[in-house]
């Protein structure tokens, strides 16, 4: 079994959690906000209003509302994409690390 087949078929072992929060994307450099659809501990699902390619490495940061929880900061690849009306994108994150 390839190593994208397996991705595809262990994806779904890790439940997902909708969440519609505001992220940033850092790319070499560039701030670029986004949003994150869902969560898992693998991964996300965002959208963005910049291109990204596949491979491209990110940061990610969740701020959070509230003074007792520290927000979510990992690095991410971008492992796919799918182009959206209006120039955007939504796109899969693997974490690579969190911080």
């Amino acid at each position: 079994m390839s190593q994208t087949d397996r991705d595809y078929s262990e994806k779904r072992d890790f439940i997902r959690m909708r969440v519609d929060a505001d992220v940033s994307l850092i790319h070499e450099g560039d701030e670029v906000p986004a949003v994150c659809i869902d969560l898992s501990s693998s991964g996300m699902q965002v959208e963005a209003p910049r291109l990204f390619k596949v491979g491209d490495r990110l940061s990610v940061r969740i701020d959070s509302d509230h003074v007792a929880l520290k927000g979510l900061e990992a690095d991410t690849e971008v492992v796919w994409v799918k182009e959206q009306d209006g120039g955007s994108q939504k796109l899969g994150l693997t974490i690579l690390k969190m911080k």
